[in-house]
């Protein structure tokens, strides 16, 4: 099975973008949890974790609240700690790996982790569609998504 390494290979890249711009929504959206669950079987993300070490979710009012509670703190140093504001106007972790990814790659505070993480990769959803180029490049690192993409863009 290929690899995420492979989509930076220029024909990948060109199948993967045909596929999300000519994509039959509703087909696609039939297919995708069946194939969700078969690359989720087939990849363990505590094996990876290579969206915790290299990215950041966003993490909205309703995150903040929540896990600023779970942890203690008030609001404000909760995010003076951990989070800044990206170029997107978007509340992000400080730094790379995630400060709340463990040794083990489990996260500290996954009963209340930011909504962003608990959808992630979106595979089982139409964001899969709606935003290509973050699929692309979430198909760059992610095992799972590059699986489902990879599946869904056979023969297109």
């Amino acid at each position: 099975m290929p690899r995420p390494a492979e989509i930076s290979s220029k024909e990948q890249v060109k199948k993967f973008q045909r596929f999300l711009q000519r994509a039959d929504k509703n087909k696609v959206l039939r297919r995708l949890p069946a194939l969700h669950e078969e690359a989720f079987a087939a990849n363990d993300c505590l094996q990876c974790a290579a969206c915790c070490k290299n990215y950041s979710p966003r993490f909205k009012t309703p995150d903040v609240k929540r896990i600023s509670k779970h942890l203690r703190m008030k609001e404000s140093v909760f995010i003076d700690t951990y989070l800044h504001v990206d170029n997107e106007g978007d509340f992000v972790v400080k730094s790379s790996p995630c400060p709340f990814l463990g040794a083990d790659n489990c996260c500290s505070i996954y009963d209340v982790r930011p909504s962003d993480c608990a959808r992630f990769p979106y595979t089982d959803e139409d964001v899969l569609l709606k935003r290509p180029q973050l699929t692309l490049k979430n198909a760059t690192f992610c095992p799972i998504v590059f699986s489902v993409l990879d599946k869904l863009s056979e023969g297109s």
